[in-house]
């Protein structure tokens, strides 16, 4: 691949500077986010210039748009330290992972609350078991001795003076 003519650089450069800006106010093309991927794509230019290159011999030399891709992370992280969110998936991500953490304790207190009322369940029962069983040896007792007559059941009258509250 030939090497470009500095016209050509100089117009490439103002074309990643407008993409930047655009990008860095969060003005992000359906489906992009802010990296350098999307800045190549919006600038027209290929994303291999924002990569460091070697010589023929190994050695390391920057690549053409290395110092603007270096500006871009710069700029991107300082609006992050300030707060500002200029991706909006990344606010959208970081709302999910909260609602999500959110979620999942209240899940855990759903569980540990579930396992105290199936345990209570299980002695309220144990203990109906014991009182019933205790109701009815009182009774085979009761029923040995002789002494003990049973009260006539009315069913459907009501007391004569009325209630005893």
């Amino acid at each position: 691949m030939g090497r470009i003519s500095d016209s050509d650089r100089a117009r490439n450069e103002d074309a990643i500077r407008a993409a930047m800006d655009r990008l860095l106010r969060g003005e992000l093309p359906p489906g992009g986010k802010c990296d350098l991927k999307t800045l190549a794509v919006e600038s027209g230019v290929t994303r291999t210039g924002f990569y460091p290159k070697k010589n023929r011999d190994g050695s390391p030399r920057p690549g053409p748009y290395q110092h603007l891709a270096e500006e871009f992370e710069r700029r991107l992280v300082a609006l992050q330290q300030a707060g500002k969110i200029v991706d909006p998936r990344a606010a959208q991500i970081e709302r999910l992972q909260a609602q999500v953490a959110e979620l999942k304790d209240r899940v855990i207190k759903r569980d540990e609350a579930l396992a105290e009322l199936t345990a209570f369940k299980t002695l309220a029962g144990s203990r109906i078991a014991a009182q019933q069983a205790e109701i009815e040896l009182l009774r085979e007792q009761a029923a040995a001795l002789g002494n003990v007559r049973r009260l006539p059941v009315t069913r459907g009258v009501t007391a004569p003076y009325g209630s005893c509250s």
